[in-house]
């Protein structure tokens, strides 16, 4: 098949800006890979649309969607002019959008975005509503960049575990014959930054200082753990407030304390994940924001007791991971071909998805987009 140019677009439950990143791929194979580019959100509108989470969004929430649809459109053209690159010159955009309410038990998962404004601000078709097609079939919608990992690491030694570290974190088990099973694994940086903005002023841990000045309680460590989730046998998912309970839990420790231990939570969370692998991994290699959390980092290899890297040492560039994971899914979109699978998401058969938006630069001339 020929080869299409992507752009993917991201923005995780991290909320901490946009990924855009170039990725040239048939759709199976990744032929190549280009420019990045990530957009940080001003916090004034980080707290606009932290108020969108949890719920439906309503008429008064349609300025701040058409104000995420436009900076993910500006990151589109500074991302094409970095590039060197021409709208003519992309296929299409796989276009995530923001999840503001994932609840797949009950046949919801909601993505804000403006797909056709995007794509008429852009010049570009755009692929948007990844999610939707898997949950209505009766999967859990999520993760969903299992068979871009699949695909990066096909040369690579297996059993293998990617984990990515975003706003929470999910991991990739890819075996010796190529089969795959991936789940959501707990927490991952949100609690910590929800912790930080709370009880530190800011909405993060940089570098992990302040979990590496502090002390984990073991005891309330312990009690985090005590959730049904982890015995839930995959495949399953997180909405990133699904573990927000957990903040009263370490409300006693000093902001230090709680940081340390809650950074425990998401590296022994990550460890449980090996109970349900076919195979314990060989390595680990780590993806999203977390991988820049030295002291994570360092608790993910005590907790796991095996080699574990940031996805870099492969090569990989682990800020653009996610978004090119979507360029790809783009591409395997306008091809018919599986966004999920039954290991992945646990839909009962291999499932594509994705709702293309023409863009009216496009609508009335040759499709570039289509296979040939």
């Amino acid at each position: 098949m020929k080869p299409l140019t992507a752009i993917g677009l991201m923005s995780g439950t991290s909320l901490d800006g946009i990924d855009a990143a170039v990725i040239a791929t048939d759709g199976a194979h990744i032929l190549s890979t280009g420019a990045s580019r990530t957009d940080t959100y001003p916090e004034p509108f980080r707290d606009r649309l932290r108020a969108l989470l949890g719920r439906a969004p309503a008429a008064a929430d349609a300025a701040t969607i058409r104000d995420f649809t436009l900076l993910n459109a500006r990151a589109v053209a500074a991302l094409l002019a970095a590039a060197g690159l021409s709208p003519e010159a992309v296929d299409v955009i796989g276009f995530h959008g923001q999840t503001v309410l994932h609840r797949p038990e009950e046949g919801i998962t909601l993505q804000v975005g403006d797909s056709a404004l995007l794509a008429a601000e852009t010049g570009i078709d755009v692929i948007s509503d990844f999610r939707a097609a898997d949950v209505a079939a009766g999967g859990e919608g999520a993760p969903f960049a299992p068979l871009y990992h699949a695909a990066l690491a096909r040369e690579l030694d297996t059993p293998l575990a990617v984990l990515n570290v975003g706003g929470v974190a999910n991991v990739t088990w890819i075996g010796d014959r190529g089969d795959i099973l991936a789940f959501d694994t707990g927490p991952g940086n949100a609690l910590i930054d929800d912790w930080m903005g709370a009880r530190g002023g800011r909405g993060m841990d940089a570098d992990g200082a302040r979990a590496a000045a502090g002390r984990l309680d073991e005891a309330v460590l312990t009690a985090l753990l005590n959730n049904p989730y982890f015995g839930r046998p995959p495949p399953k998912s997180l909405d990133r407030d699904d573990f927000a309970d957990a903040l009263a839990t370490v409300d006693s420790l000093s902001l230090d304390d709680g940081a340390a231990t809650l950074t425990a939570f998401t590296a022994r969370s990550a460890a449980l994940a090996r109970a349900a692998m076919p195979a314990p991994p060989t390595r680990w290699l780590v993806c999203g924001g977390g991988r820049r959390n030295p002291t994570l980092m360092a608790m993910l290899r005590e907790a796991l007791a095996a080699p574990v890297d940031a996805v870099e040492a492969m090569g990989w560039n682990g800020d653009a991971l996610e978004a090119q994971a979507f360029g790809f899914l783009a591409v395997r979109s306008l091809r018919s071909l599986p966004l999920s699978l039954p290991t992945t998401t646990g839909v009962e058969r291999p499932c594509t998805g994705g709702v293309l938006h023409r863009s009216p630069a496009r609508a009335n001339g040759a499709d570039t987009s289509k296979p040939s």
